[in-house]
């Protein structure tokens, strides 16, 4: 099967449709330790019989809902720059968003399944050229794609240092909400100085490297010296499909067993790839097992941080087992 070709229509950039505050923004401990790259994230979308709007009318649709996103969420419209001592901030400038205008010879279903994995996917996101100065570098990227059965796709990469993906997810689903013609629901949390240690500082003991497992290395295979030998392995890409049905399933399963504190759909995907992956692999019970997780502090916060904070706000949790205690 031949790769898909996708071409480049045309480029702009949409700014907010209505003046925005200018400045510099402040960034968090939390968004200073996020890595500079941009995160994608896809939405596809199959022909209907009848669009609701004519195809040639949906780039015009994006544009003017984004120009509306971008008043209340200005941050994305703005850029990076460096500050001295390896930190950041963020310039509120309403230099836009860089939106693409694309369109690819393949078919929807030629991308479906397994197939999309011998495909180059980052064909259907926009490009990010991070040999430009950092300032020079779009916050937000669109891409949308029409393909040549009359579906589209929406790329859409945004930079982790400005927001999490809980926010960047709000952000989409807003803007979305804006494409339908209906209002904006309550407006994003920009001030980022909730993350600002108290005055004075609560009293706590030093903290312990030791305490920290991020800092100490990952277990190795019980007989193994180092992990030379697993670097060495190839590593192939896999599409795991769950239905909405095998997840309830598992939640059941989950819930229903002893001590269960109402597991969410993302718990219980995690604990069940962490348990397969660990019966693939044929470990002994014994094997230490290490899983990374991520979590929103938002409502761990004490108080809660409002669930509609724009920016970083997730932080890495690393769980520890033996194989056996997990099967």
């Amino acid at each position: 099967m031949n790769m898909p070709i996708v071409t480049i229509k045309g480029c702009s950039t949409v700014r907010p449709c209505e003046e925005t505050w200018t400045g510099t923004m402040a960034l968090s401990e939390w968004d200073q330790t996020s890595c500079l790259t941009h995160v994608p994230s896809s939405f596809f979308f199959r022909p209907p019989n009848t669009w609701l709007s004519a195809p040639s009318a949906i780039v015009d649709t994006l544009k003017l809902s984004l120009s509306t996103a971008l008043v209340p969420f200005y941050p994305l419209a703005g850029c990076l720059q460096w500050i001295g001592n390896g930190r950041l901030q963020l310039q509120c400038n309403a230099v836009g968003v860089r939106f693409i205008d694309a369109e690819c010879d393949s078919s929807l279903d030629d991308l479906a399944g397994d197939s999309y994995l011998s495909y180059q996917p980052s064909n259907l996101f926009p490009s990010v050229d991070y040999s430009l100065p950092l300032q020079e570098l779009p916050l937000c990227l669109v891409q949308l794609t029409t393909f040549k059965c009359g579906g589209i796709g929406i790329g859409i990469t945004i930079s982790h240092a400005v927001v999490d993906g809980a926010g960047a997810f709000y952000f989409i689903f807003e803007w979305a909400r804006l494409a339908r013609g209906k209002p904006l629901q309550p407006f994003p949390f920009l001030d980022r100085s909730v993350f600002r240690a108290g005055q004075p500082p609560l009293p706590m003991p030093p903290p312990s490297i030791d305490d920290y497992l991020q800092y100490k290395n990952w277990p190795l295979l019980l007989g193994q010296l180092d992990n030379s030998e697993e670097i060495k392995k190839k590593t192939t890409k896999a599409i795991l499909r769950i239905t909405k049905s095998q997840i309830e399933h598992l939640r059941k399963m989950a819930n229903d067993k002893p001590m269960a504190c109402g597991f969410t759909w993302y718990e219980i995907i995690c604990g069940h790839m962490w348990r397969t992956a660990c019966k693939a692999r044929g470990l002994k019970e014994e094997q230490p097992t290490s899983l990374i997780i991520v979590i929103d502090s938002r409502s761990r916060m004490r108080p809660q941080l409002p669930r509609e904070y724009f920016g970083t706000a997730t932080f890495d949790v690393i769980a520890q087992s033996v194989v056996g205690d997990l099967l």
